[in-house]
C-alpha cells in the first residue's frame, strides 16, 4: 500500500492537531515522543496524521487518573 503525500502534515499543522506550539513539535520529534519523516526533496519534517492521533490517544491515557480508594473525611459525627 502506498502512502500519499496528503496523510503528511507539516510542522504549523502538527502543532494544530497536537494542541502545542510549534517548538514543541520540533522538540518532541527531536527527542523521539512523536514519529517524523523528513520531505527528501526539501528536508522539511513532516508527519502523519494517523501517528499524531495515536499519540494523542496515548498521552490521554496516561493522562486518566488511576482509581484510588475514596478519601476518608471526619465529620463531626464520626469522631
Amino acid at each position: 500500500m502506498k502512502t500519499k503525500l496528503s496523510e503528511y502534515v507539516k510542522v504549523a499543522e502538527a502543532a494544530e492537531i497536537l494542541g502545542v506550539s510549534q517548538g514543541t513539535v520540533r522538540a518532541w520529534a527531536e527527542a523521539g515522543k512523536i514519529p517524523m519523516h523528513k520531505n527528501p526533496a526539501n528536508g522539511y519534517r513532516l508527519f502523519r496524521r494517523e501517528e499524531l492521533e495515536e499519540f494523542l490517544e496515548k498521552i490521554a491515557k496516561q493522562a486518566v487518573p488511576k482509581q484510588s480508594s475514596p478519601l476518608r473525611t471526619h465529620t463531626s459525627e464520626s469522631m
